[in-house]
């Protein structure tokens, strides 16, 4: 795209004057309404269902723009920017070799929860409201992952969790008597409408068990499984905009073309027309969920602590490293692809190839740091999952216990060097406890459940490669552990 000599602020006004090599919308955003209310809008969200909504939008659906809502102090930035811009964004689209950028429009209104969740409870209870979606992160449910219970806490007591503004927009919304509604977790749990269904109802209960049977009538929460890396937004994104496009965006999202999204179709009312879209409606998404989650969200999770001890900051730097991308390549192919369920028209070798390419793609940079957020919520909903069919099966598992024991080293590095973990003080203390036992730190039952410590074969490889890892490094307890089995019966790494 041609360089611009003077950038323009985004907003509304400035569409016209920006280069014509820059997508605009071309609908009239003044004629849409916002059938969608989306809690949690990051990054991803920006990548993703907004931009399935743009499309929409851009085929003369007027009934599927975004109310966008923060649920978090630290969204009030998020509010100002989208304010200022009038909800309008760039989404930037790295290929291997090729960029594209485009304005997104979706995104109609922005609503900051924090203080007053009036305007949030409302948006949920407009008749003109079909949606609730969600991006709260996998550590957002309040629901066990090993019983699947739900947990009850004072966070989610009042109105001030997710969990928490969405039931009470759904109580407004009966008590006003609108129709049902369906809510649409976008996030990676593994039965994520189910979990959503599990969490809003434990909610519900503690409020009105009125309530709860009137959600358990109205309300449907599809399973979905979505698919886009997404990393965080740099300085660099924003540089390259001013300068290749013309254009001042304080918050663009950058993206990589790939995409998918599979979702259950089970609307409560208005069903939105995905038909339309490179969508998959299906009345079972967990095998899909499952792909997914146990190679891409896993093997993001394995990778990363390893490539933060070797002092990696980007994945596709990680995949340059010959041990490293051995290493996820044969945990791919020998841990977690032989304990999937049958994935009907999918061939997984393919989907595993293409992650290669995707986590190789220069363009996306993204970042290590990212990869190596949340930890303890994503281990147990990523990887421990395949350790436990693995431990069934008789199954190799000595890949999944190295990647757990880069984390436990990494834990116990400087506190001010780790990405932020909703449970890092516990996480902390139990990979302190490990420099004098490496097993200790298994004994963090919050990720590892009651079974694993217990697990012999399993806590044998934790502790073989914990402590490989702090004597010898990366690369050797790499090495060491490929050299013990035939991975790949031979062949060399893709």
């Amino acid at each position: 795209m041609p360089d611009s000599p003077t950038p323009v602020p985004l907003s509304s006004s400035t569409l016209g004057s920006l280069s014509p090599a820059l997508a605009i919308p071309r609908y009239d955003r003044h004629a849409l309404t916002a059938g969608i209310v989306h809690l949690g809008v990051g990054g991803f969200h920006r990548a993703h269902l907004a931009t399935y909504a743009d499309e929409l939008c851009a085929q003369g659906e007027t009934t599927w723009a975004i109310t966008g809502a923060g649920v978090l102090p630290s969204d009030a930035h998020m509010a100002r920017v989208l304010h200022d811009q009038d909800h309008l964004y760039t989404l930037i689209t790295r290929g291997p070799s090729e960029v594209d950028a485009r304005i997104i429009g979706s995104i109609i209104d922005y609503v900051h929860a924090v203080p007053d969740p009036q305007q949030l409870v409302d948006a949920i209870a407009a008749p003109t409201t079909s949606v609730v979606s969600l991006t709260v992160t996998e550590g957002g449910y309040p629901v066990d992952d090993l019983t699947g219970a739900f947990i009850a806490t004072s966070a989610n007591a009042d109105d001030r969790s997710a969990f928490g503004l969405l039931v009470a927009g759904l109580d407004r919304r009966r008590r006003i008597g609108a129709s049902g509604i369906t809510v649409l977790s976008c996030d990676n749990v593994i039965g994520n409408g189910r979990v959503a269904r599990t969490a809003a109802l434990g909610v519900a209960e503690r409020y009105d068990p009125r309530l709860a049977q009137w959600i358990e009538h109205e309300v449907t929460f599809p399973n979905s499984m979505v698919d886009r890396i997404t990393p965080a937004t740099t300085d660099h994104d924003r540089s390259w905009l001013a300068t290749e496009c013309g254009v001042l965006d304080r918050w663009p999202v950058a993206t990589e073309p790939f995409r998918q999204w599979v979702v259950e179709d089970a609307f409560a009312s208005s069903r939105m027309p995905l038909e339309r879209l490179d969508v998959l409606t299906t009345s079972d998404v967990e095998p899909y969920e499952v792909m997914k989650l146990r190679l891409l969200n896993a093997g993001h999770s394995c990778l990363a602590y390893l490539a933060a001890l070797d002092g990696l900051e980007t994945v596709d730097r990680a995949l340059g490293a010959a041990h490293l991308r051995s290493f996820l390549e044969v945990f791919l192919t020998e841990e977690a692809q032989p304990v999937l369920p049958p994935i009907t028209g999918i061939s997984v070798d393919d989907y595993i190839d293409s992650l290669l390419e995707r986590f190789s793609n220069p363009s996306i940079g993204d970042q290590i740091s990212r990869l190596c957020l949340d930890g303890s919520s994503k281990f147990p909903k990523f990887l421990l999952p395949t350790v436990r069919a693995q431990l069934v099966a008789g199954g190799p598992i000595r890949l999944s216990a190295l990647a757990l024991a880069a984390w436990c080293v990494y834990l116990s590095g400087p506190r001010d060097g780790l990405a932020p973990d909703a449970h890092l003080d516990e996480a902390q203390r139990f990979a302190n406890a490990s420099l004098d036992d490496p097993r200790q730190f298994l004994a963090f039952t919050t990720v590892f459940g009651d079974d694993l410590a217990g697990a012999d074969r399993f806590a044998g490889a934790f502790v073989d490669a914990v402590r490989h890892l702090r004597e010898q490094g990366v690369r050797s307890a790499i090495a060491a552990v490929l050299a013990e089995g035939s991975h790949l019966d031979g062949r060399p790494p893709r």
